[in-house]
């Protein structure tokens, strides 16, 4: 009987280093399945799952962290990549200063 070797599927977090453990657990849970992070890489050992579904997984992780709006998954020869849109930061000052009410008593 020849042994098979788990496949290593990888997760690059890219910019989305500070949820690495949370990813990692989220997988872990889903996927029963062994789950090691390194650096900003997330592995993950399975003979079934294919790349396409592994990605559908991060960007679930994705929907469910509410981090949609900021950050989208790609994949690319193998490896699912988390990408930052260029525009996800918010202006942190408005164009137009904000006015106080008048504070004219009426006479009514």
């Amino acid at each position: 009987m020849f042994l098979r070797r788990k496949r290593k599927l990888t997760v690059d977090l890219g910019k989305l280093e500070d949820e690495r453990e949370s990813l990692s657990n989220f997988l872990r849970s889903k996927l029963k399945v062994d789950v090691t992070s390194s650096g900003n890489k997330v592995l993950v050992d399975s003979e079934k799952l294919s790349s396409k579904e592994l990605k559908r997984l991060v960007n679930k992780f994705l929907y469910r962290r509410n981090l949609m709006n900021k950050y989208w998954v790609a994949l690319k020869s193998g490896v699912v990549k988390i990408n930052k849109f260029k525009r996800a930061e918010k202006k942190k000052e408005r164009k137009k200063k904000w006015t106080p009410p008048s504070t004219i008593r009426h006479g009514w």
